[in-house]
């Protein structure tokens, strides 16, 4: 008992003799440095099960970094794949998925993902689990917008370069299928998820890649997992009006009230959104211009939806004014009370703000992105970002387009006391998957947050079901 007690904490470390195949030739951009030195074995309690797999760390991903702290990875392998006829899962060694999780939040930079226990949620952290399930993970660093070249889109750049990497050296690595590679993040990271799903081998991210020296591959991937993404930026604003209009206290911080200028633009973006959606022609989904309509009835039922998968766990969701509980059955939701109930985070507008101070202005060089704030900027010198890299952030752009190799498989999920953006952002992304005829498993998920990887048996469930 002691000995587990000791392994649930630390981690038990001894360098690796063991060859990782062919030598890797250093600096050349299509031969990526591999250091023996960097090889390690590690054990760790994953819950109740003990993992023990191989490291290799800090490997550079592209031939010409231009922040080398960042454009590097680490690759993670199960032990078991090490001896013949190994298995783990019912995966071997060539059947393995390919794990890519970033660490991405705030579009700031993200460190690789290392296997941990995560004490916030009290279960093994994605990487950890994805071992303990036999995925082999490839945890990329990426740059972000803190970073003095970190700004759109090198977010997206970098995690394709690492997937060209992965490629380019799929017959050295000892595990590992690259046609069963698996994107995951969470906020901005779940909106970097997003992206590299979609727009697999589109050519608009070629010059960008060619000039941090990215491997000459292909970068489309398997599957997307995602998290609350802060995606669709340039049309993130409206939606979130369309839910939180008419709550005027905003909890960035302490509580504070929104300014004239902020509820104008309130009533402004939440009127444009019906132009939006419709614009989208999403069979079947509709709004009137009083924000009413097919598509309302759709997020209501995913909250509906999530309600009862609660309540049939045993979670008390009655006596909430935003809910319609019958027995045991909920049959209905009012978004304008829900919000209410939710409260609101962000000022109007919520993205792209007036003052163009935002996390995500950051994003585009301090400039907005949206023609709404632009014209009506409080800033000193308001600015606007070039419209290639608005573009080309925002996966709704190369869904369906020809010439792109989107993802298969997605699963998409979104906290049901989620404020950071709207629930609509993640439903029209997976709507619009499924019509262009990609499998997309979308829910909201009561008692959550702004979080990810909190249902990682879940998660894994689905992505052994899609694998294998």
């Amino acid at each position: 008992m002691h000995a587990r007690l000791f392994l649930a904490s630390v981690l038990v470390v001894s360098l690796c003799a063991c060859s990782f195949g062919a030598d890797f030739a250093q600096g050349t951009a299509d031969s990526i440095t591999m250091p023996p030195g960097n090889r390690v074995s590690q054990t760790m309690l994953a819950g109740d099960k003990l993992v023990t797999f191989r490291s290799w760390l800090d490997i550079p991903y592209v031939s010409n970094p231009v922040e080398p702290e960042y454009q590097k990875l680490n690759i993670y392998i199960p032990e078991e794949y090490f001896t013949e006829g190994g298995t783990v899962n019912g995966y071997t060694a060539k059947t393995a998925p390919i794990f890519m999780p970033n660490g991405v939040g705030g579009y700031m930079p993200g460190k690789q993902f290392i296997p941990a226990n995560d004490t916030r949620h009290g279960t093994p952290n994605a990487a950890l689990y994805a071992l303990s399930r036999g995925y082999v993970v490839v945890a990329p660093a990426i740059r972000g917008r803190t970073l003095e070249h970190g700004k759109a889109p090198t977010l997206i750049v970098d995690y394709k370069a690492a997937v060209r990497w992965v490629r380019h050296n799929k017959d050295r690595l000892p595990a590992g299928d690259t046609e069963k590679i698996i994107s995951d993040g969470l906020s901005a990271g779940g909106a970097l998820s997003s992206l590299l799903g979609a727009t697999g081998n589109a050519k608009e991210y070629e010059p960008y890649l060619k000039e941090i020296g990215a491997e000459d591959e292909r970068d489309d991937i398997f599957a997307s997992a995602v998290y609350c993404p802060i995606t669709n930026l340039e049309n993130a604003d409206m939606p979130y009006e369309w839910i939180f209009n008419g709550v005027n206290t905003y909890h960035m911080g302490p509580a504070r009230e929104m300014d004239e200028n902020m509820k104008a633009a309130s009533e402004a973006l939440k009127a444009a959104f019906p132009a939006y959606l419709n614009g989208l022609n999403l069979k079947g989904y509709t709004l009137d211009e009083n924000g009413n309509g097919t598509f309302r009835t759709y997020i209501e039922g995913l909250y509906i939806a999530a309600a009862q998968k609660a309540l049939d766990a045993g979670v008390n969701v009655r006596g909430l004014d935003w809910l319609t509980v019958e027995g045991d059955k909920v049959t209905g939701a009012d978004l304008s009370k829900y919000a209410v109930w939710a409260t609101r985070m962000k000022a109007a507008p919520a993205f792209d703000s007036l003052n163009m101070k935002s996390f995500e202005n950051n994003e585009f060089s301090d400039k907005h992105f949206t023609e709404y704030a632009f014209t009506h900027s409080t800033a000193e010198a308001p600015a606007m970002a070039e419209a290639e890299k608005i573009y080309i952030m925002n996966p709704m752009n190369f869904i369906g387009r020809e010439g792109v190799d989107t993802a298969k498989h997605w699963r998409i999920r979104h906290g049901v006391k989620d404020r950071d953006t709207s629930l609509a952002v993640p439903a029209i992304l997976a709507l619009k998957l499924s019509q262009e005829g990609y499998d997309a498993d979308v829910a909201a998920v009561w008692g959550v947050p702004h979080d990810g990887n909190y249902d990682l048996p879940e998660l894994f469930d689905w992505l052994d079901g899609i694998c294998r």
